[in-house]
Parts: structure tokens; C-alpha cells; sequence
């Protein structure tokens, strides 16, 4: 019976190793190139859809894979005839593993386009503005592209302005 359980037993722990194993060798795949889906999700989002970082990033300029293009394209947002301050918030660099120019923010409640500005140097970025649960003064979480964009400190809490379109 001995041999039994231990068998038995070991058949989840076989399960999970093997699942693990997909799910990296799915992770190190290519992308698949589909050039159409992705010229209509360019023209119908116009913040920045940059790839993930690869696993062995490290530094800053590893974790941000937006282009210049995308960055350029981000840092023009001007002020739009309808935009709406939505408030102030302190600012923490968000997840450097999640890519492209997003705040997670309790500013909102529901997801939309925006703008952030760091008064600090003037500098604004366009934003996905994702809400999160907490009050408004609770505090938001920025992207690594878009706090280097504006020019944000990244181990400090700036305090930005978020508006929304």
C-alpha cells in the first residue's frame, strides 16, 4: 500500500510540473504575426500596445518596450476640447512587467482614455485609465513608460494630474 499512496500522490505533483512546463515553453513562444489585428488595434486604441518584457529584464530601459514612436505618440497628447481634470493623486511606479502607458487609478471608476501631467516638469502623457478601489486620495499606481515619459521619479511619490477625456 505503501508504494500505492506514494504513487498516487505523486501523479498531482506530475500534473502540475507538466502544466508548469507548457505554460513557460507558451511564455518563451513567439508572437504570433497577425498584421491586420494589429493595424485595427492601432487605429482604434491610440495608447501605446507594447509587448511584454522579456524575463531577464532588469533595468529600466529593459522594462519599458515602448518605441519611440509609441513614445512620441504618447507625449504629444495635448489637451482635448472635452477633457475634465479629474484630480490630483501621489503617484507609485506600477507593475514594471505590465507594458504600455496606463495609471490604475481610484480617480475612476470606470476604464477610459486620459491624460497625465507632472507639474513638476510640465511634461504629460497619454494614459489608459484603469480604476481600482480606494478613495480618490488613496493613491495610484503609473506605468514605467509613462513615469519615465513624464519625466517622474521612480523611487519617489510625485504627485501628478489626471485627466480624462
Amino acid at each position: 500500500m505503501t508504494g500505492f499512496a506514494w504513487t498516487r500522490g505523486m501523479v498531482p505533483l506530475a500534473a502540475l510540473a507538466l502544466l508548469a512546463a507548457c505554460t513557460e515553453a507558451a511564455m518563451d513562444a513567439p508572437p504570433v504575426d497577425e498584421p491586420e489585428a494589429e493595424a485595427s488595434a492601432q487605429v482604434a486604441e491610440p495608447v501605446a500596445v507594447a509587448p511584454p518584457p522579456p524575463r531577464t529584464a532588469r533595468t529600466e530601459e529593459q522594462y519599458d518596450t515602448t518605441t519611440a514612436e509609441q513614445r512620441a505618440a504618447a507625449a504629444s497628447a495635448a489637451p482635448e476640447a472635452g477633457e475634465r481634470k479629474l484630480g490630483e493623486t501621489i503617484a507609485s511606479l506600477g507593475d514594471p512587467t505590465q507594458p504600455g502607458f496606463w495609471i490604475k487609478t481610484p480617480l475612476v471608476s470606470v476604464a477610459g482614455k486620459g491624460r497625465v501631467v507632472f507639474p513638476a516638469t510640465g511634461k504629460s502623457a497619454e494614459v489608459d485609465l484603469i480604476p481600482i478601489d480606494g478613495e480618490p486620495g488613496a493613491g495610484s499606481r503609473l506605468s514605467l513608460a509613462a513615469m519615465r515619459l513624464i519625466e517622474a521619479p521612480l523611487t519617489d511619490l510625485p504627485t501628478i494630474e489626471v485627466y480624462g477625456s
